[in-house]
């Protein structure tokens, strides 16, 4: 039997909106990757939307009112997206021609006594003026030896570019 206070506590309990396929409708309001693009209704999983899409800001709940208001919107989104396009694009192409030089130690045959990861590159893309993520870089795996490697940068899902990346010994000065 149920006591008031479990009532109470059912009666507060708000449901999320389902979709058709007994997923979480929402709609995003930034692109994400794997999922979709910004403006688009779709269906994720209830985990997936509360631990991640919803705290992040990258979707809201897609109740008609909201989908109505996207639709207004629509062409100015797209505006906004073709601009944020081109300014990735302008960065892609500003990254494709730095070749970055990041020091190391390392011993006599070229192994490094570390490793150079993904932060390392962003912070010698920050002191060239170039701000990126750790997680837009991509590497195969930590660079441990000395030379030049070619590394991905993924601005977004449509832009990526090379960085050149050299690895070179600590200079004992």
């Amino acid at each position: 039997m149920a006591t008031a206070k479990t009532r109470a506590r059912r009666q507060t309990f708000k449901r999320l909106p389902k979709g058709p396929n007994g997923g979480i409708e929402l709609l995003l309001v930034q692109n994400v990757d794997n999922v979709g693009k910004q403006g688009e209704v779709v269906e994720v999983r209830p985990g997936h939307a509360n631990n991640y899409l919803l705290p992040q800001g990258l979707a809201i709940f897609a109740t008609p009112h909201h989908k109505r208001m996207v639709e207004k919107h629509k062409a100015k989104l797209k505006e906004i997206e073709r601009t944020r396009l081109s300014g990735l694009q302008a960065l892609a192409n500003k990254i494709a021609e730095q070749s970055i030089t990041i020091e190391a130690n390392a011993n006599d045959e070229g192994h490094l006594y570390g490793s150079v990861g993904a932060h390392e590159i962003v912070l010698a893309l920050k002191a060239n003026d170039i701000v990126v993520t750790d997680d837009q870089i991509r590497l195969q795996g930590p660079l441990k030896e000395l030379g030049l490697y070619t590394v991905k940068v993924h601005l977004h899902q449509e832009i990526e570019c090379d960085l050149k990346v050299w690895v070179v010994p600590t200079s004992n000065v």
